[in-house]
């Protein structure tokens, strides 16, 4: 896809700002993504999809969408004729995150999708196929690798700053609510795993460096709880590394985690609260000293980040840090978790 009059030189500023449109207005959308245009240097909102008509004339009016901006699901293809529109990000249910990405590919847009990445692996290979063939480029909303505790983290980690990792245990969870999509595998593909679970699974990734080659799990779901009728509550996993490094993960519906620790030969990194939307804290444990670890303010947030890493990819002709593969490899794991938890025993993780 080629922008008209944008500058494409590595490092250069765009001409204008990339035009992102929201599909999807759900709590998540209204509440995090779209506040946090404001501090983008290099994106800006500028269409929004939406099956709700009052919600279209809600958030049009408080962003300035113009009329001629704003589409329902039954004319969402109509994208194709906007030219301010570089990015389509996909904000929906899980289940419908495969058909708008493949659609925004197809009208020729960018697309910036939700994790999970989609539903099964086969859906993944098809987003990804999709975007190659259209020539557009495809981002995962790993909102936590942009965000400085967290790379900061990666950073000590790989680094081996406490030591060679040994193990790594990571814990995500939240008492889940009745009565939403979430809890409707139709729609989720799955419980816990499919939500909150995958922040334990990908930190486990990023602080590594490497992918997992096997995977043991545990499901423990109370069915007679009516939130639980289709989907998991808790899983508990661990992975093995090619390195030898471990990871031991819980994936709540029903109880508050969010936290890791890296833990070395020397000491360990602490993240806790580690992939909140504001207000992470870190402390490090060194050579028997425990200190915490502080990080200035910075001038954007980890939403604002992944907004504008997209747009400079687009301008300089750049893959973004994490591309559709990495939503794919998550993917490959959680298909592998769900089957050991089922057949009670290790399985191989395979590409």
């Amino acid at each position: 896809m080629v922008l008209a009059g944008m500058a494409t030189r590595a490092g250069a500023a765009p001409a204008r700002k990339i035009g992102y449109a929201i599909v999807g207005l759900g709590s998540y959308a209204t509440r995090q993504i779209m506040p946090n245009f404001a501090g983008c240097e290099h994106a800006r909102l500028v269409a929004l999809v939406s099956g709700t008509p009052a919600k279209l004339d809600q958030y049009g009016a408080q962003y300035g969408i113009a009329a001629t901006h704003r589409y329902s699901y039954a004319d969402f293809d109509r994208i194709r004729d906007n030219p301010d529109i570089d990015v389509v990000y996909v904000v929906l249910p899980n289940s419908m995150h495969a058909e708008y990405s493949i659609r925004a590919a197809q009208a020729g847009k960018h697309v910036m999708c939700e994790k999970p990445m989609a539903v099964s692996v086969a859906e993944c290979e098809a987003m990804i196929a999709a975007c190659r063939k259209a020539g557009t480029k495809l981002m995962i909303g790993y909102r936590s690798r942009f965000e400085p505790y967290n790379r900061l983290a990666i950073e000590l980690a790989r680094g081996g700053h406490v030591g060679p990792t040994r193990l790594i245990t990571a814990e995500h969870g939240f008492p889940a609510r009745p009565d939403q999509w979430r809890l409707d595998r139709p729609l989720s593909g799955g419980g816990s795993m499919m939500d909150i679970g995958i922040y334990s699974l990908n930190a486990a990734r990023y602080l590594t460096g490497e992918e997992p080659v096997s995977v043991s799990a545990v499901e423990t779901t109370d069915k007679s709880d009516p939130r639980f009728k289709t989907v998991e509550d808790r899983i508990s996993f661990l992975l093995r590394f090619p390195s030898g490094i471990v990871a031991n993960c819980i994936s709540s519906y029903s109880s508050s985690h969010n936290g890791y620790r890296v833990i070395g030969t020397q000491g360990w990194i602490d993240m806790e609260p580690a992939t909140p939307y504001q207000e992470q804290s870190m402390s490090i444990r060194k050579d028997g000293v425990t200190t915490p670890r502080t990080l200035p303010p910075t001038a954007k947030n980890q939403f604002a980040g992944q907004l504008d890493h997209m747009a400079e990819c687009i301008v300089n002709g750049t893959t973004p840090i994490v591309p559709g593969e990495e939503g794919l490899a998550d993917m490959r794991v959680i298909e592998a978790i769900y089957r050991s938890a089922a057949e009670r025993r290790e399985v191989a993780i395979r590409a």
